[in-house]
């Protein structure tokens, strides 16, 4: 008897160890930030992008990563029943971009979900190219403020020397372009809780710097700048965006190519602070994620020392 009881003792024992190690799993879980990667398509490596950014967020600790992959052809049976539910989530990565076939699109029932989860509240990231999609979405247009587009396609806008904004008219100047990928410089000339505690100036590498990018660019605030090394021209790197009582981030940074694995783009300890500051602010209006002591200088590039 006295070995039954203490065997029937050892399993609540272990029972209730059980059930408080998932309790506080749940827990946990149910106080990070959730968050969700849209991929499926795209001219740049979509597939090891959204893996990458899920490696970093992960890494930080203070979020869970959920991803919906779109279908990749127009007129696909699939599209049909893809359903994001961005309503489930504090904060959507768009990560998709039908540069390559403009047929592409979302149904028109998850473009409307998109735009009422943003002005309802909810935070939007646009990854890198996922600004050069639907050219044709007015409401996209606005959300993401300034996008890879043609002259016609909106105004434009550069950064004077002295921090003020320079807004080039709708028709004026060139499409959307770049360059050869460089090193930049970026030049912070907005306070944000994004980059609070951030030096003004910091070094990130082999970085596209868009020029030209042409929108609506309503209710919008320049965060930083880089200069175009052969014009002298400083033009915008990162940009939010108020849409309803939503924010939008957008930003050339993170560039990720077909053959690319872990690039320094993503590597850079700069690009990383910024990509989890950007998450936790787009879901809270805040960040708390420390500035860390190896942070970029201006003529310093860092790299974080990881492996995926």
């Amino acid at each position: 008897m006295r070995h039954t009881f203490i065997y029937k003792y050892f399993l609540l024992v272990i029972s209730v160890f059980f059930v408080n190690v998932l309790s506080a799993q749940k827990e946990n879980n149910s106080k990070k930030i959730k968050v969700l990667i849209v991929d499926g398509y795209s001219n740049h490596n979509w597939r090891q992008t959204t893996k990458v950014v899920k490696h970093i967020l992960k890494n930080a600790g203070m979020f869970s990563v959920s991803v919906s992959t779109a279908p990749s052809e127009s007129g696909a049976k699939e599209w049909e029943t893809w359903e994001p539910q961005f309503d489930r989530y504090d904060v959507v990565i768009q990560n998709t971009n039908n540069i390559f076939n403009k047929k592409i699109k979302w149904p028109r029932r998850v473009q409307k979900e998109l735009e009422d989860y943003v002005s309802s509240g909810g935070g939007l990231f646009i990854l890198h190219s996922a600004n050069n999609a639907y050219a044709n979405w007015p409401e996209y247009n606005l959300m993401i403020g300034l996008g890879w587009r043609k002259p016609d396609e909106g105004v434009a806008l550069q950064v004077t020397d002295d921090g003020k904004i320079k807004t080039i008219p709708i028709g004026e100047g060139r499409k959307t372009y770049h360059g050869p990928r460089n090193d930049e410089v970026i030049n912070i000339i907005t306070d944000h809780p994004i980059n609070r505690g951030f030096p003004k100036k910091w070094k990130t590498p082999d970085m596209e710097l868009y020029k030209f990018a042409r929108g609506p660019a309503k209710n919008l605030t320049v965060l930083s700048y880089a200069t175009d090394d052969e014009t002298g021209i400083n033009w915008p790197v990162e940009w939010v965006v108020k849409y309803g009582k939503g924010r939008v981030y957008n930003s050339s940074m993170g560039h990720l190519w077909q053959d690319d694995i872990y690039p320094v783009t993503y590597r850079c300890v700069g690009f990383q602070t910024t990509l989890i500051r950007v998450t936790e602010w787009l879901a809270t209006g805040k960040t708390t994620w420390p500035v860390p002591e190896n942070f970029p200088t201006a003529t310093e590039i860092r790299l974080v020392n990881d492996s995926l």
